[in-house]
């Protein structure tokens, strides 16, 4: 297995540390005008999300974490799982709603979107959704002419629940893009 030094840590590298997959958020190399020089090094636990600070004396090395980003078309949910394919050799993986997170409220059942998924040791940690997707609005407020005093702009609720705010000429059963990194409507489809 390979091994990062303190000098090789940058921002994005995946490392493990005490048999959880991690990824350096933030490296500072501090070097005191007495006393050894050292590392203080901000990581994300891929598997819990939450935030760790560390320091590493200089010249320590951590083991590289077995972490996969694979790209693969999302199938359906069963109710408890998400299941995606790879397009292909075929091969079909499952993600939990820890994994799925965000991602989940822009995926709907076969649409084949592409998706990509962080896998460690073959299971799914994180799952990314496409940066965009087209949805069907199933409901919104009529847009009044002349109702422009609120900034133009209106909640919407797409096919899969997730709700966007869209301008007031958009109507229900109409298509949008949406920018699922920030949940903005974009335009009709």
């Amino acid at each position: 297995m390979a091994y990062y030094s303190t000098n090789d840590f940058k921002a994005g590298l995946k490392v493990m540390l005490d048999g959880n997959p991690c990824s350096i958020m933030e490296n500072e190399y501090v070097k005191p005008g007495k006393g050894q020089a050292f590392n203080r090094v901000k990581l994300r636990n891929l598997k819990t999300g939450k935030v760790l600070e560390k320091t590493f004396k200089s010249g320590d090395s951590l083991e590289a974490a077995d972490i996969v980003e694979v790209e693969m078309e999302y199938l359906y949910n069963d109710g408890e799982m998400w299941n995606f394919m790879d397009p292909v050799s075929f091969e079909q993986i499952a993600a939990d709603k820890v994994a799925m997170g965000d991602a989940a409220k822009w995926l709907k059942d076969d649409s084949n979107e592409k998706c990509t998924i962080m896998l460690f040791n073959g299971v799914p940690l994180t799952v990314s959704p496409p940066n965009f997707v087209v949805l069907k609005i199933v409901e919104t407020d009529p847009g009044v002419r002349g109702d422009t005093s609120g900034g133009g702009g209106k909640p919407a609720k797409l096919e899969t629940g997730a709700v966007v705010r869209v301008p007031l000429f958009v109507q229900q059963e109409e298509s949008v893009r949406v920018d699922t990194r920030t949940g903005d409507y974009l335009e009709r489809a």
